[in-house]
């Protein structure tokens, strides 16, 4: 079985689980399942569903979802629609097959972007939403992305095609097949090489002074420029330039701004000296020889680290500003980075390049502690058997797109039986996940509906904070009670569509408005839920379910009724204004929700019982290790140390403790600094073999 096959057969599985276990179709679980994947890739901000489709034929009108409001997406409408086929084999299918599944789209876009069909839908028909906003933001689209998401393999070659304008609009379009997303979830790459060719494409090679000399651990070349091969360098290749990781976890879209607009249109020429220009990193580099000296050719997978609002800014100049884009330069600083080094490199150079911002989330990547703390945590963390279950389980935290399904394949038939029953498919969980767990209890279901990257940035920034004061919070307690918000947020997701109320659709919103509710009900001064005892049973008590139901109840109501003037109810989710009212609701739980709360001196206690018995755990382990290492190997770090100047007396103090063993032996606190002290001086060059 080639690994596609194998992808398609686990893919089908959980889709068919998630669809029966929730009551949904499957091509609902279909698309929830591949959007999570668009959004995390950057193809599109937000993936809202939006499933209309009437008509046969040549009259055939179709959409599954949209990418939220375009004002949000710097003018671009994004569409989406669903090519789902249920079964067993891999199917495949070509360019030819295209136009039948994307016209039922078009034909939805030019018939949604009148007042006669919008008002000849029912206003709570999410065709009348999307028509609405079509309508309303139709003055500030600047571009039109259809989506063609399938789980049958695409054998075309295009990936991305320029479709005829809609009036002076250009509309795109692209698609997202088996074989893509299969590529995304097991690497985090779901697209070919993007190679940016200079000399055949975009005018000529650009010049450049190499920075690195020729023994260097990276390759670094400045350049210089235009105005207007940038601006066609970003129209052909979008998100592309500002995706993965800078996209996702810094939230560095390509936004305008209207003070480096001003300087394009009335001062072109004195753009260079009053920009600070582009930090950018490249797979590689094709250097040639010209005239004038060192020229580079083409770059693949150029991604701006450090410029966002730069390259937006003189993009947008193609409509507002042409003819002075002939005098506009940009400077860029260009790092060749090698991808197997990418998660360490690229979050400092977005750090250092990007002063601006004081707290900058440019270091929570995947290999931030935060992340590899809660790896650990689910590789170790032993989760009870659930009632009438047999195996002990845990949890399988992915930092990085690929850790699953590549662990499991790495495994034989016998070993693979092994990992499923330690680590179940429903108990994995990513970065994005965890975000919208934390966030849903934490009370900000509004932040969580804007989409999972927003909602991850907005985490992301949190955490930055926090960490660096306190990290030592985030504890094995600390992740406990996180798998019990996770078994809450994944309850309720089964629940709410099973529902005699839920009439389809938001349930996205509906489920993290719940949950956000019932923990605000719940937390006061002297009570709290019980987060504890959920995760001890691996499940949500009876009494606990039907306390978030009845929230969800009042959570569909606050979001299908929206104030007067809003007709969006998927928008009308996102607005901090839709969880106040929500908020300021008072539902009437029954006598046995008392159940569910916990003392909040018992919480405290059992907090304070953990970090003390994670500081003696973290000694004994800390005095394991220096022992381990022993005493010739501990001289020499003081040896080195002392040499270089990279030594306080407090360092030669415990390290001439350690150098002594087994005569003394270091106390726990002094064997956690001379493990400190060796991480330090390993940062500066010290070499133990």
């Amino acid at each position: 079985m080639s690994q596609l096959e194998e992808y398609h057969q686990n893919l089908m599985a959980d889709i068919r689980r998630e669809a029966d276990a929730s009551g949904i179709l499957m091509v609902e679980a279909f698309f929830d399942r591949m959007t999570e994947r668009l959004t995390e890739a950057g193809e599109l901000e937000v993936a809202d569903r939006a499933y209309y489709q009437i008509g046969e034929g040549a009259q055939k009108l179709r959409i599954d979802g949209y990418a939220g409001d375009p004002r949000d997406a710097e003018g671009v409408l994004g569409l989406i629609v669903c090519d789902f086929v249920d079964g067993d084999e891999v199917q495949t299918f070509g360019k030819s097959d295209v136009s039948p599944i994307l016209n039922p789209l078009i034909r939805f876009l030019k018939k949604a972007r009148t007042e006669e069909f919008r008002d000849s839908l029912n206003e709570v028909s999410p065709a009348f939403q999307v028509s609405d906003l079509i309508i309303t933001t139709w003055s500030r689209v600047t571009k039109v992305k259809l989506i063609l998401v399938s789980n049958r393999q695409y054998i075309g070659r295009d990936d991305a095609v320029k479709l005829a304008e809609l009036g002076d609009v250009p509309v795109t379009w692209s698609v997202w097949d088996l074989a893509r997303f299969e590529r995304f979830d097991r690497s985090g790459q779901a697209r070919e090489d993007m190679v940016i060719d200079f000399a055949n494409d975009f005018g000529a090679p650009l010049p450049a002074l190499k920075a690195s000399q020729t023994d260097a651990a990276l390759e670094s070349y400045l350049m210089i420029v235009p105005g207007q091969q940038l601006a066609a360098i970003y129209d052909r290749w979008g998100a592309r330039l500002l995706e993965a990781n800078v996209r996702s976890f810094l939230q560095a879209r390509a936004k305008t701004n209207k003070g480096i607009q001003k300087t394009v249109k009335e001062e072109p020429e004195l753009f260079f000296p009053y920009n600070n220009g582009l930090s950018a990193t490249a797979d590689e580099v094709t250097c040639v020889r010209s005239e004038e000296g060192l020229a580079i050719a083409s770059i693949n997978n150029l991604q701006i680290v450090n410029g966002a609002q730069t390259t937006g800014s003189i993009h947008s100049a193609l409509k507002t500003a042409k003819e002075q884009l002939s005098h506009v330069f940009v400077q860029m600083k260009l790092t060749v980075v090698p991808p197997d080094r990418s998660e360490e490199i690229v979050p400092k150079i977005s750090e250092y390049a990007n002063t601006q911002n004081k707290v900058n989330a440019a270091d929570f990547f995947s290999n931030h502690p935060f992340h590899i703390r809660i790896e650990q945590f689910s590789r170790s963390v032993i989760f009870t058997a659930r009632e009438g279950e047999r195996h002990d389980s845990k949890w399988f935290y992915e930092r990085s797109r690929g850790q699953f399904i590549n662990a499991r394949s790495r495994l034989t038939v016998a070993q693979q039986k092994k990992f499923d029953l330690e680590f179940p498919k429903a108990q994995l969980f990513s970065k994005t996940d965890l975000a919208k767990f934390e966030y849903s209890a934490s009370g900000h279901p509004h932040i969580v509906s804007r989409g999972a990257q927003k909602n991850f940035a907005d985490f992301a920034r949190e955490i930055g904070e926090a960490w660096p004061k306190s990290d030592s919070k985030y504890d094995e307690l600390w992740y406990r009670r996180l798998i019990a918000k996770a078994i809450i947020f994944r309850r309720l997701e089964s629940e709410v569509p099973k529902q005699d109320w839920y009439e389809g659709g938001y349930r996205a919103n509906i489920v993290t408005y719940a949950m956000a509710k019932v923990f605000h009900d719940a937390n006061g001064q002297k009570q709290m839920l019980d987060l504890d005892t959920i995760w001890r049973r691996q499940a949500v008590s009876d009494a606990l379910l039907r306390a978030l139901l009845l929230a969800a109840a009042e959570a569909h109501d606050a979001i299908t009724h929206p104030p007067t003037g809003v007709r969006n109810m998927s928008e009308w989710a996102k607005q901090q204004a839709c969880w106040n009212g929500l908020k300021s609701r008072t539902l009437k739980y029954g006598e046995d929700f008392g159940s569910c709360l916990a003392l909040v001196d018992t919480v405290r206690t059992e907090e304070r019982e953990a970090r003390a018995n994670t500081v003696l755990t973290e000694g004994i382990n800390a005095q394991a290790e220096v022992v381990k290492l022993k005493a010739p190997f501990w001289n020499n770090v003081m040896e080195w140390g002392r040499a270089k100047k990279k030594l306080t007396p407090k360092d030669m103090q415990v390290l001439e403790i350690c150098s002594s063993m087994p005569r003394r032996i270091p106390t726990d606190f002094q064997a956690k600094h001379a493990l400190e002290v060796l991480a330090r001086i390993r940062e500066h060059g010290f070499d133990s073999g």
